[in-house]
């Protein structure tokens, strides 16, 4: 048996290579996402609104009911808030209750809840406290359930999911100290001795690591004549002799998360434990994340609904010049902003998790989008509470009881929801994964056009296959229903959204001309605009957001539920993001983004360091990144399952 190799050294363009050979890139079923990105407005796919069947849903509501009771009568919030960690009575209860086994099959002993009501579950736990809806959510939206569910043998499945599903709580482990969002340089090993792989390295921010019994293991395999090697999933048993939870980590928010440092020093895993086949570990992780990710906007609806009730009720009761804040413009604002994107958020939400449940749609695009938007948009909702509340936002929900008054953790929710615009893809990176997955088409008919790897003839023929495709596409961006007043009428019931779906349309197409513009022009250098490319995944997500709006205002008004009002935040929220649309549009072309780059190469030189003079660095001395040299643990385990 070799000894672990050094951390991986490699170029961008090898980085490239291996994310793109992780992707999933056949289109099997329609996206639309995908389709809108391209200019074409397909509500069909859409609407009418997809709906779970009656069954999925009286199981759903009944877990709800008992989710609820539980959340209200045992968790106590302030308490974990404070101690920084969730009660292992807590834990314990969770696992009676089923939770842990929410998306497992019945067969395997879970409840087999739907994306739908899954995602409700998690919003519900969320917001009764966001360390909880995080236990549970890292522990099957991509600790080992999902995984096995999609890849694992019938064998894995029988012998893992019922665990999973009672008694068991798993972590997923990519991360490395080094290894954020580039896994071309996995440095952790799994190399084959016998009917074992024995794994090497550290893992940095491993969410449930520290509780967990089960982990998914991403390790790479060295190629050899007898393995095809490559980066590969494991399950494996947290208590495996050379496993060491070296580290309990603390973070700004999401106190009561059980997140970790784990080492793993010659833990020797069975064959029978690799998920799929070597080399297919970054695939699993990507398609886990498809659906995977979902989880995370179901959390941000949750905060959304709880910041709109806290500011309804504070913004009604506090008064200041003679009447209720709410009344004067600049809260009102603030108001109509959380109502209408809490609205627009669920709307997205339960549309890809329905289309998630029953596999018609790739929905690829749409679950990213989903965190992307969700993210972002609850940050700022957050944000808006914060000011809403002034002082008191500012101020902990235990000193606001201390003194008399209601303990409002507006401050907590602030810090809880930041960490959802970097982990599961920071911003930065899902901006350019769903480009990636925007632009796929283009690439797929002209990528050898711009890549200097390929031969004349190559390029000759990619000219050839781009020139059929662009003679038939292009003309269909010219004009569209969005141009015909009478489009969508089926949207207008008192309050009128078809003009909404008509300025959809309508940019639809005006974002792949803008797109295909570009490409034009920047060719190869595309992938390098990538303030250019954040801006057209940004529309994108706000042209999703305005159709899943208006599609869920009319199924609530088919259904009779709260239909008037429903079509009133909708028209709210279409108004609101069509202004956000105008400016990104504007700013595609007229940015600072040359003159951003400018000035980054002369904060790298040192050109401006007499800027920072005049302060003290607080931070403590050490390596900015930490050594994870393979090796026998130096540390004291902090493993502790809860049992």
């Amino acid at each position: 048996m070799s000894a672990a190799p050094t951390r991986p050294t490699v170029t961008e363009r090898e980085a490239r290579q291996v994310a793109e050979a992780a992707r999933e890139q056949d289109w099997r079923k329609p996206s639309f996402a995908k389709e809108l990105f391209l200019g074409r407005f397909r509500l069909d796919l859409i609407h009418p609104h997809p709906l779970p069947a009656d069954d999925d849903v009286q199981r759903g509501e009944e877990f709800l009911a008992k989710l609820r009771d539980f959340c209200e009568t045992k968790i106590d919030s302030a308490r974990i808030e404070r101690d920084a960690q969730i009660p292992d009575e807590v834990i314990d209860g969770l696992k009676e209750l089923g939770a842990l086994g929410m998306k497992i099959d019945t067969k395997y002993g879970g409840l087999g809840l739907t994306q739908v009501y899954y995602n409700k579950a998690l919003a519900l736990a969320g917001s009764a406290c966001p360390a909880v809806g995080v236990l549970l959510s890292a522990h099957q939206s991509i600790g080992v359930p999902q995984p096995l569910k999609l890849f694992g043998t019938q064998e894995q499945k029988e012998r893992f999911l019922p665990r999973c599903a009672r008694t068991d709580i798993s972590a997923f482990l990519l991360t490395e100290p080094d290894v954020g969002s580039d896994p071309a340089r996995l440095a952790t090993t799994a190399v084959p001795d016998g009917d074992d792989y024995v794994l090497d390295g550290v893992k940095l921010w491993t969410t449930n690591g520290v509780v967990a019994d089960l982990l998914v293991v991403m390790a790479r395999v060295p190629k050899s004549e007898d393995h095809k090697g490559g980066i590969t999933a494991f399950v494996v048993e947290t208590n495996s002799p050379g496993i060491t939870v070296e580290n309990r980590n603390a973070f700004m928010g999401l106190r009561g998360i059980e997140n970790g440092v784990t080492r793993f020093h010659q833990v020797r895993v069975p064959a029978a434990n690799r998920i799929g086949p070597e080399g297919a570990g970054l695939k699993i992780a990507l398609t886990t994340l498809n659906t995977g990710r979902l989880s995370l906007p179901a959390s941000c609806v949750g905060a959304g609904k709880w910041c709109l009730k806290i500011a309804r009720e504070w913004s009604a009761a506090r008064e200041q010049w003679g009447k209720p804040i709410a009344e004067h413009e600049a809260v009102g604002t603030k108001i109509s902003f959380i109502a209408a994107t809490t609205f627009a958020l669920e709307a997205v939400t339960d549309l890809a998790s329905q289309m998630a449940d029953e596999d018609r749609n790739d929905i690829r695009i749409e679950g990213a989008l989903a965190k992307l938007y969700a993210s972002e948009m609850a940050w700022k909702m957050a944000d808006e509470l914060v000011q809403i509340r002034g002082g008191r936002g500012f101020e902990t929900a235990e000193s606001l009881r201390a003194r008399g008054e209601r303990g409002v953790p507006a401050e907590q929710i602030l810090r809880d929801l930041r960490i959802n615009r970097i982990f599961e893809g920071s911003t930065e990176i899902m901006h350019l994964l769903i480009a990636r997955e925007a632009v796929d088409a283009h690439l797929s008919v002209a990528g050898d056009l711009i890549d200097p790897d390929k031969t004349l003839q190559d390029k000759a023929k990619a000219g050839a296959n781009a020139g059929v495709f662009y003679a038939k596409w292009l003309p269909k961006l010219v004009a569209g229903p969005g141009q015909l007043p009478s489009s969508y009428g089926e949207f207008k019931h008192g309050i009128d959204l078809s003009p909404h779906l008509r300025y959809v349309e309508r940019h639809a197409r005006k974002l792949a001309r803008s797109t295909f513009y570009a490409m034009s022009r920047w060719q190869g250098r595309m992938e390098t605009k990538q303030g250019f490319l954040g801006r057209v995944v940004d529309i994108g997500a706000e042209l999703f957001a305005m159709s899943a709006a208006c599609v869920r205002a009319e199924l609530l008004r088919r259904r009779g539920e709260n239909g008037r009002e429903a079509y009133q935040l909708a028209d709210a929220f279409c108004r609101q993001a069509r202004i956000r649309v105008d400016e990104l549009f504007g700013r595609l072309w007229t940015n600072t983004d040359d003159l951003d780059r400018q000035v980054v190469k002369g904060v790298l030189a040192g050109r401006y360091e007499w800027l920072e003079h005049g302060v003290i660095d607080p931070s403590s001395e050490g390596p900015w990144i930490a050594d994870a040299t393979p090796g026998p643990s130096q540390k004291e385990n902090v493993h502790r399952p809860v049992r």
